[in-house]
C-alpha cells in the first residue's frame, strides 16, 4: 500500500488552551497510539491533503523528532462549520500484527445488463479488511463484464491475496437492476426497488488492530 509522510512536533501541553493555540495556528492536534507508548504531537493541516482529500488508501510515515512511526489513520474529526481538520487519532503498525482497513473499490468493465439496458447500483465503495500491513492491498478491483440484469456480485465472489474482508460473502458490492424508467405495456412505469446504499458507507479513512 501507498505511504504519505507527515512531519510533526511533539506536544508537551495537551490542555485546551494549547490545543486552541494550535488550531489558530493552522496546526492540527493529532495522537497516535498502538506502540509501547502514546505519542502527542501536531502537525500542519495542509500535510493531511494528500491523506484525507482522496479516495485512495495510504499507510503513514509519522516523522517527529527523529523518529519514523509508520501508523494507519485512524480517526478525523473536522469542524460541524468550516471542515477544518481539529484533531486526528493514528494506529502504529507493527509488522507482525494485522490491522483492519478500509480499502477502496474501483470497478473495471461495462456490465452486460447496463449494454442491455439496466442500471448498475454499487453498493460499497470502500471495504474493510484485515491483513497484515506488508499485505494491505491499494485497492480492491471488480470486474463487472459478466453481470446481467437481476445479476450481483457479493463479497464471496472477489478473490483475496494474503488478506480477507470483514464482511458476510453474502454482502452485495454490485448489483444491475432494471432502469428506475422502464417500458412495460406502452406506459413508463417507475422502478420502485430501493438503490439506496446499504451498510458498509463508513467514513474515508477507518483502520482499527485486529490481533
Amino acid at each position: 500500500m501507498k505511504s504519505i509522510t507527515i512531519q510533526g512536533t511533539k506536544r508537551e501541553s495537551v490542555g485546551k488552551k494549547s490545543t486552541k493555540a494550535l488550531r489558530d495556528a493552522e496546526l492540527v492536534p493529532c495522537v497516535v497510539y498502538g506502540g509501547a507508548e502514546t505519542l502527542n504531537f501536531s502537525a500542519e493541516e495542509r500535510s493531511f491533503k494528500g491523506l484525507v482529500y482522496t479516495p485512495e488508501a495510504h499507510t503513514v510515515s509519522i516523522e517527529v523528532d527523529g523518529q519514523t512511526i509508520p501508523a494507519v489513520l485512524q480517526d478525523i474529526q473536522f469542524h460541524p462549520l468550516t471542515d477544518k481538520i481539529l484533531h486526528a487519532d493514528f494506529y502504529q503498525l507493527s509488522d507482525d500484527k494485522p490491522v483492519v482497513m478500509e480499502v477502496p473499490v474501483r470497478i473495471t468493465g461495462r456490465a452486460k445488463g447496463v449494454v442491455s439496458g439496466g442500471a448498475m447500483r454499487q453498493t460499497y465503495r470502500k471495504l474493510k479488511v484485515k491483513a497484515l500491513p506488508a499485505n494491505l492491498p491499494d485497492e480492491i478491483v471488480v470486474d463487472v463484464t459478466p453481470l446481467k440484469i437481476g445479476n450481483k456480485l457479493y463479497v464471496g465472489d472477489i478473490k483475496t491475496n494474503n488478506f480477507t474482508f470483514m464482511h458476510p460473502d453474502n454482502a452485495v458490492v454490485v448489483a444491475v437492476k432494471m432502469s428506475r424508467t422502464a417500458m412495460k405495456g406502452g406506459a413508463v412505469v417507475e422502478d420502485d426497488e430501493d438503490d439506496t446504499p446499504a451498510e458498509g458507507e463508513a467514513p474515508a479513512a477507518e483502520a482499527t488492530s485486529a490481533e
